[in-house]
């Protein structure tokens, strides 16, 4: 990457202060891009869901994985309930989703509390042999009682797909029958998934993020303090394909003590570790068994962490002279936080990183953890918070005692309750990475490039002020 007309910035920059400027370009198609990455995480697209706990679920962790990302759990979640986790999501379709099931004689209600989990928005009728005989969605359920049972108001003209079925084919047999989605059977005849007309669309459009198995892919956390080794021991038998060392201020003793446990288990899989923002950072990581550096202090849409305390650095510099540093030690670098439209994550990986990690952005889906909520005026949203906020904090210390967790509960650095709202056009995970890819895309054919490591290499950025960042926004109504 280089600046344009060569000149050299004298302050640091966040994304919203950068550009990028078209070069020569021979790539004829946005799908000519490869947008796999190399830091061993095995992604094939450069998205990581960040491991907070109202963000990365198992939902996520599948539907993410699904697409070519891949989520980290966590460090919150007892190590039983990962492995569980983990075990689910590796039995997961590569390209069919997991179906919401309930029964002919529950009701209305209970099929309402289901629907908004996962974003097909369909729960599949089966009989007690698990076979599929109607389809219930949420036009079906207005305007009834919610104690109606669903034999009552499920459509019973069924199209089931065949296991194994190609996604094209899969695709023409609903298009051709008129049908957005359909249960997929087995061969006995009973229910193994859904997919609809996007899914089978979207499958052939990415590739998923599978292990050496053929299984899709998944990540956990551990902190800094306790037996962090027997907790990442734990987690890579559990079957986990990258391992993260996580806390606020990554450059610090008690992380170095902490990755070189972790390295002593020669662990098989990538290490990643976190936060830093200066090259010093990477490099004293790097020493200790860093694999992957995630960077940055303070961009987070939950974290407070430079209103309270003035610490922090801003994300563009930040990723950009991490990167550098990393690239030099033959390492990686996640940028995380401070991504609020597509954009920001193509400047990201211009700047050098392998990853973007996404949080809060991902919160506001179906496929995050939590129920979805509806405000005064119908706007349907879910619970976001911060993993340095005093509602984590308790989440964190449940096993201290009242004392320990009272004096902890003082100082937060986060937001301990948000709002965070389902854009109406673009509800899923899926929807969202669909603007990602896109944008991605787009942003590599005006580079020139068609690899990620092109990209980074034929990147010219410019800088602006605020006046050139809002001339680029849409007008979304006449001036």
């Amino acid at each position: 990457m280089e600046f344009l007309n060569g000149l050299q910035p004298h302050h640091d920059l966040t994304y919203s202060d950068v550009f990028m400027v078209p070069s020569r370009s021979s790539v004829g198609s946005r799908l000519s891009v490869d947008l796999s990455t190399r830091d061993g995480t095995g992604t094939t697209i450069p998205i990581v869901v960040a491991n907070m706990t109202a963000v990365a679920g198992r939902r996520m962790a599948e539907t993410v994985a699904r697409r070519g990302g891949i989520a980290v759990i966590p460090q919150d979640i007892p190590i039983d309930v990962v492995a569980d986790v983990v075990k689910w999501v590796k039995e997961r379709d590569l390209i069919h989703d997991t179906p919401l099931t309930l029964t002919p004689h529950e009701t209305v209600g209970e099929a309402l509390h289901l629907l908004p989990k996962r974003a097909h928005g369909a729960v599949i009728v089966v009989d007690w042999d698990n076979r599929p005989v109607g389809v219930v969605t949420e036009a079906d359920c207005e305007g009834v009682d919610m104690y109606t049972q669903l034999s009552q108001v499920m459509s019973s003209e069924l199209l089931t797909l065949p296991a194994g079925l190609e996604p094209r084919a899969a695709f023409d047999r609903l298009h051709e029958g008129r049908h957005r989605l359909a249960p997929i059977v087995d061969a006995e005849g009973r229910l193994v998934g859904i997919l609809t007309r996007t899914g089978a669309l979207r499958a052939t459009l990415y590739r998923p993020a599978i292990d050496a198995g053929g299984r899709l892919r998944i990540a956990a956390a551990v902190g800094v303090n306790g037996d962090v080794a027997a907790k990442a021991e734990d987690l890579l038998d559990a079957g986990i394909d990258c391992l993260v060392v996580d806390t606020a201020h990554g450059h610090q003793d008690k992380m170095i003590s902490a990755l070189r446990a972790v390295k002593a288990l020669d662990p098989s899989v990538p290490v990643a570790a976190g936060n830093v923002v200066t090259a010093g950072g990477v490099r004293d990581l790097v020493d200790a068994g860093a694999d992957i550096l995630k960077v940055g202090v303070g961009p987070g849409a939950m974290c407070t962490t430079r209103m309270m305390t003035g610490v922090g650095r801003p994300q563009f510099s930040a990723v950009l002279e991490c990167s550098a540093e990393a690239r030099r030690l033959g390492r990686h670098v996640w940028a995380d936080g401070g991504v609020r439209h597509p954009r920001d994550v193509a400047l990201a990986l211009a700047a050098g990183a392998a990853n973007v990690m996404i949080g809060s952005w991902f919160a506001g889906t179906y496929e995050s953890p939590g129920d979805t909520r509806t405000d005064a005026d119908g706007r349907r949203y879910k619970e976001n918070f911060g993993m340095a906020s005093a509602r984590a904090v308790r989440l964190r210390t449940a096993e201290d005692s009242a004392f320990e967790r009272a004096r902890k509960a003082l100082f937060e650095e986060g937001i301990s309750t948000s709002r965070m709202y389902l854009d109406p056009r673009r509800p899923s995970v899926e929807d969202q990475i669909d603007a990602i890819v896109a944008g991605l895309r787009s942003a590599c054919t005006y580079a020139g490039a068609t690899t990620l490591e092109e990209f980074h290499d034929r990147a010219v950025i410019g800088i602006q002020g605020s006046s050139g960042y809002a001339e680029g926004m849409p007008l979304h109504q006449s001036w």
